[in-house]
C-alpha cells in the first residue's frame, strides 16, 4: 500500500514537535511473531499508542505522561510507573519510547551516545544507542531532509519492523 500522506520535512523545532504518525509494525520475540497496525499521537507531555487489528480494530491502546502509563486491552487494564515497565510486566519485552520518538524521525536519542553510520545523503543508516540496533531501511524521498518511512530496531531477542504510512504534524 502506497504512504497516504508524508509530510517530507519535519519542522524545525523537532523536539517539541506534537506528531501523529500511522503505519504498522512486525514484532519478533523469541520466534514469536506478531503484526499490527500502529496508531502514535504524540504530544509534548503525552503519549497514545493504539495497536491495531487488520481491520482496523484498536486490539491495545497505551497512554503515558509523566506520572504513569496505562495498557488497555480488551477488559484488561495495566498500569506502571512508565511505558517501559508497563510493556515489560504485560508483554514480557519493551520498545524504549523515549528513544523511539527519536529514532522514528531519523534522530539518535539526546539522553545517551550513540555510534551512527550515514547514508550518501548524511541522513542515519545505522543507529546504536542504549543497546538497541536501529538500522533505516527506506526514507520516505531520496532527500537529506526526509523522514524514515521503514525501519527496523534491534535488541538481544527482540526484533521490530516499523513501516510509516503517514505523518501528521498538526494533531489534535
Amino acid at each position: 500500500m502506497p504512504p497516504k500522506k508524508i509530510t517530507l520535512t519535519p519542522p524545525t523545532q523537532i523536539e517539541s514537535a506534537p506528531f501523529t504518525l500511522n503505519g504498522r509494525l512486525s514484532i519478533n520475540f523469541q520466534n514469536n511473531r506478531h503484526s499490527a497496525g500502529l496508531h502514535w499521537n504524540h504530544q509534548l507531555k503525552s503519549d497514545e499508542i493504539m495497536l491495531l487489528a487488520p481491520l482496523g480494530q484498536t486490539v491495545a491502546r497505551i497512554t503515558s505522561d509523566a506520572q504513569q502509563a496505562t495498557l488497555d486491552q480488551g477488559e484488561q487494564h495495566f498500569q506502571a510507573k512508565d511505558v517501559e515497565a508497563l510493556m515489560t510486566q504485560v508483554l514480557g519485552w519493551h520498545l524504549p519510547l523515549k528513544g523511539l520518538y527519536y529514532w522514528v524521525l531519523g534522530l539518535q536519542a539526546s539522553d545517551s551516545p550513540a555510534s551512527i553510520e550515514r547514508d550518501d545523503l548524511g541522513r542515519i543508516s545505522l543507529l546504536q544507542q542504549a543497546g538497541w540496533n536501529v538500522e533505516y531501511l527506506k526514507y520516505a524521498e531520496s532527500t537529506p531532509n526526509s523522514l524514515p518511512s521503514r525501519l527496523q530496531l534491534s535488541h538481544e531477542y527482540l526484533r521490530v519492523k516499523i513501516i510509516i504510512d503517514e505523518w501528521d504534524w498538526n494533531p489534535k
